[in-house]
């Protein structure tokens, strides 16, 4: 199979009419072999009867329901699994995300790109609860990561099946798929698309959501490259850099003692000074058990630290 399209829903009933049927004639027009999963994350409205009355009418929707609502992510990933397709095109179902943009995101993929990435240059949010920390949060990752996208946020996307096999998805991590796929080698380009005004129902996201990207980010940074597989490598950094910091607030204070006859016990820098030896010791201690943690990990499910893209007379 070509393409398949993966779309959470979660209360959406309204726009899944319109947008099944915009899918339909986008896809329809590749001439191609196609399927649209939608994954019902535990809709509370009407969401799950109308889904199923669209696939009774088109054997090209196929729906899955969940038991209760998970979240995106866990509804993107249940999508995955199911999904036939070469090609997997993820975006929302609040029709703010349009499937005409989907043909040239393919088009652009079969130029040997593994992601194509959706970028809502002319976002249609409120610019408080919506765009500035969607803003915020774009900055931290492309800060913490290296791999520069304008809009990680952005649900639409086209991803090369391959690339999706060896990701384990947790918590909000979709967004970070990109970075997954970079530090795997994949080759990533970025495209703008059309944003519309949200018509029906209300926004599942707000500026609470901020600080759940960054701890998501934090899990990420730690998990890429050389940090899976030497977690030391996070945490002893750190570590050393706060026991130098102890060190020298500890000689400041042995300097103050001795040339300028200030009282040690009411130098707030010998506390300074112990609090950070003590936690950069604690970050060593615990880069080690991390590293105990990973090849305990790697030898019991027998999973290899490097991935081959081909084998020649091998």
């Amino acid at each position: 199979m070509y393409v398949s399209i993966v779309v959470p829903v979660y209360n959406e009933e309204e726009s899944l009419d319109l947008l099944c049927a915009g899918l339909s004639r986008s896809l329809k027009a590749l001439g191609r072999d196609y399927e649209i999963i939608m994954v019902d994350d535990g809709s509370r409205d009407g969401s799950n009867v109308k889904l199923k009355a669209i696939a009774a009418a088109d054997p090209l929707v196929k729906v899955i329901t969940l038991r209760r609502n998970y979240g995106q992510t866990a509804a993107i990933v249940a999508g995955f699994d199911h999904a036939q397709g070469e090609y997997i095109v993820t975006l929302d179902a609040d029709l703010q995300n349009d499937p005409k943009d989907i043909p040239p995101m393919l088009k652009k993929a079969e130029e040997g790109f593994d992601l194509i990435s959706g970028w809502r240059r002319q976002r249609k949010d409120l610019l408080i609860s919506r765009r500035l920390p969607s803003f915020m949060a774009n900055w931290i990752i492309v800060k913490m990561t290296g791999v520069k996208l304008h809009d990680y946020g952005c649900t639409l996307k086209v991803y090369r099946k391959e690339f999706l096999r060896d990701i384990n998805l947790y918590g909000e991590m979709h967004r970070y798929i990109p970075v997954y796929i970079a530090w795997m080698g994949g080759r990533i380009s970025e495209m703008e698309v059309a944003h519309h005004p949200r018509k029906y129902g209300i926004s599942k996201y707000g500026i609470e959501r901020t600080m759940k990207v960054i701890f998501d980010l934090l899990t990420v940074k730690l998990l890429l490259g050389s940090y899976f597989t030497s977690p030391l490598y996070f945490f002893g950094r750190w570590g050393v850099w706060l026991i130098m910091s102890g060190a020298l607030c500890g000689a400041i204070t042995i300097v103050q003692k001795i040339f300028y006859g200030a009282w040690v016990h009411r130098n707030p820098l010998l506390l300074l000074a112990v609090f950070f030896i003590l936690i950069g010791a604690q970050a060593i201690f615990m880069g080690l058990l991390a590293e105990i943690n990973i090849r305990i990990y790697y030898e019991s499910t027998k999973r290899s630290i490097y991935s081959i893209v081909q084998k020649i007379n091998i």
